[in-house]
């Protein structure tokens, strides 16, 4: 059940970002924009320990990725599409 999911949670703060990219802050929000496209494309009725899998294994794949800041929204949108399509395996590859 996607409400029993606190988005607020996870979303990432300049200072998580610090270590991995120049522009802290536009790779900060850059994710949370990811982990809400996440959060907001989840079926109502998602299991909630999947739907809390998928975020945290979206926070792992681009928290750390240099060219967060450079990727386009609409590519970010299809990632995130494909990660439903193809569930967490997407992600662990």
């Amino acid at each position: 059940m996607k409400q029993f999911v606190d988005i607020h949670t996870v979303l990432s703060t300049p200072d998580d970002m610090d270590d991995y990219h120049d522009d802290a802050i536009s790779a900060s929000e850059k994710l949370n924009i990811i982990l809400h496209m996440v959060y907001d494309q989840a079926d109502d009725d998602i299991d909630t320990a999947y739907l809390e899998a998928l975020l945290e294994k979206t926070w792992e794949y681009w928290h750390k990725d240099r060219y967060l800041i450079d990727i386009e929204v609409d590519d970010l949108l299809d990632w995130v599409d494909h990660l439903f399509s193809e569930g967490l395996d997407e992600v662990e590859s």
